[in-house]
């Protein structure tokens, strides 16, 4: 792992390009043909095609379609979620009612922002975005909101609780939008698009156009079901085709219940399921994550009892 005078460096030069106000974009508008070296990676955070292939391997897929008529149709996707959400952590919805107009348009809002000229995306540099991407994002939270619903109730069913368990703890009371724009790397095998991390999330909703390179690894667990459901570790590969764009949307508790105690939920411990982590609060938690830099290393593993 990188020592701290490197993170330093980094963390300079990256104050520095943040100044510039163009992104990764501007230098590709610029013309750029090799990385600068804010982004190239140590070897052992690259890609390595010969030992990372998974031949074989698919993530998930689970559809949706039924699932609210109740009845055998709800069980077996709820029996499908508990195992993906075991193995994976991550999982692929279809039929889950999001119309693919709304989707095409928070993506499309996305790389219409980015290729703007750079003098009028530095106007909203701020982070703050035009009112014009502000109503495709109303609409497509609008949906979100419901899929977060759906998928409360069907993990809190995979886990033989009641259908409104999950979100009777308010762990996914606060909703997030991050858009991503990743355009064509000149160097793809000196970089990485985003790096090996676990979200500090309760749960992300992910959109993401047809280009690809997000991969998932087996690894990591979450702490409010006592390892029943995994974190997955995940990250994003650099290409050469492009942009690849995508929308994520975080679900986390509300900044008021950031003093309210999480753990392993008592209704599935018992003397052969022991709890294996303390109670914590949030800040607790965002302390150590944050401390980690989205590296490897979990944070969950600093509260293990």
């Amino acid at each position: 792992m990188p020592n701290q005078s490197a993170f330093s460096d980094k963390a300079k030069e990256a104050v520095a390009f943040d100044q510039t106000k163009t992104g990764v974009k501007g230098l590709i508008d610029a013309g750029v043909d090799t990385i600068p070296a804010l982004f190239v990676q140590p070897p052992e955070f690259l890609p390595d095609p010969a030992t990372d292939a998974a031949p074989g391997l698919q993530v998930p897929v689970i559809s949706l379609d039924g699932v609210e008529s109740g009845g055998g149709r709800r069980a077996e996707v709820v029996e499908e979620i508990r195992e993906a959400a075991g193995a994976w952590g991550f999982f692929q919805i279809v039929n889950h009612g999001v119309p693919l107009s709304v989707m095409n348009g928070v993506l499309e809002s996305v790389r219409r922002f980015n290729e703007q000229p750079s003098e009028v995306k530095k106007e909203f540099y701020s982070r703050d975005v035009s009112q014009r991407v502000k109503d495709v994002y109303v609409e497509y939270v609008g949906y979100t909101v419901k899929v977060r619903n759906m998928l409360s109730e069907l993990l809190s069913e995979a886990l033989g609780l009641d259908s409104d368990y999950l979100a009777r703890l308010e762990c996914m009371e606060t909703q997030r939008l991050i858009s991503h724009y990743h355009p064509p790397c000149p160097q793809p095998e000196l970089t990485i698009g985003n790096t090996s991390h676990t979200d500090a999330t309760f749960l992300t909703i992910l959109l993401q156009d047809s280009i690809g390179g997000l991969q998932v690894l087996h690894q990591d667990k979450w702490l409010v079901t006592n390892e029943k459901y995994r974190s997955v570790e995940h990250r994003v590969l650099a290409k050469k085709v492009g942009p690849r764009i995508s929308m994520a949307c975080l679900l986390a508790p509300s900044r008021k219940n950031y003093n309210k105690i999480y753990g392993p939920i008592k209704e599935l411990l018992s003397d052969s399921n022991p709890p294996l982590y303390r109670d914590i609060t949030i800040p607790e938690f965002y302390e150590i994550y944050l401390s980690k830099r989205l590296y490897g290393d979990v944070a969950l593993s600093h509260f293990k009892l």
